[in-house]
């Protein structure tokens, strides 16, 4: 599986999905794709972001199949814009090596009003890494999610945690779900992409992503 795309979803909005999935496209030297990008930012967005903390060349950084400029659900941001997303741009890239793919949010998030990522998801028939927070809250988010996945028959390689270590709520969201947990990435002052790459080798093991 080392050139299988990954993707990278989560169980929510704002729960460090981006940072992960920086860390993770540094560790696998892979391209970087956020398919819809919903809420123009003066610094880039994601895009900017994961290239700056993955430290990978911006070439490797794949453009958005859509830019929006309204920071609310990918479905209203682009009625909000007057675009209709067609679901055929959002055909995987191909890539030379790894790719990894970040939705938005979470696995349901809509990207039309009859389509959500989860669905599109099924359809690229790759394998998905879930990004939960340790946060309360989470065993229902996560438990949720993975549902939802394998509803579709969508492969769930793992899920990543985000956070302060909390062991039941990590340990019961892995055995009721039946997934794998891959590791954790611990909050991190400051972010920088050196503090990344560390935190991800010493709480992740590379060979988990690339069975």
């Amino acid at each position: 599986m080392p050139n299988t795309p990954i993707i990278v979803t989560g169980t929510d909005t704002e729960i460090g999905k981006t940072v992960f999935a920086a860390a993770l496209t540094g560790a696998l030297g892979a391209c970087y794709w956020k398919p819809v990008q919903a809420g123009l930012e003066a610094d880039g967005g994601d895009r900017d972001r994961v290239a700056r903390l993955a430290g990978i060349a911006p070439e490797r950084v794949l453009p958005d199949a859509y830019r929006l400029s309204t920071p609310c659900s990918p479905h209203l941001a682009a009625e909000i814009d007057g675009v209709v997303i067609d679901p055929d741009r959002l055909a995987l890239p191909q890539v030379d090596g790894p790719l990894v793919i970040e939705g938005a949010g979470g696995a349901l998030v809509p990207l039309t009003r009859q389509m959500t990522y989860a669905d599109q998801f099924a359809q690229w028939r790759c394998p998905v890494v879930l990004v939960a927070r340790t946060v309360l809250g989470t065993i229902n988010h996560s438990l949720l999610s993975i549902e939802a996945l394998r509803a579709r028959g969508i492969d769930i390689l793992g899920v990543a945690f985000v956070g302060d270590a909390v062991e039941d709520s990590e340990a019961t969201i892995c055995e009721m779900g039946k997934v794998r947990r891959l590791g954790r990435l611990p909050r991190l002052d400051p972010l920088t992409p050196e503090t990344l790459r560390t935190a991800f080798a010493e709480h992740f093991r590379l060979e988990d992503f690339t069975r």
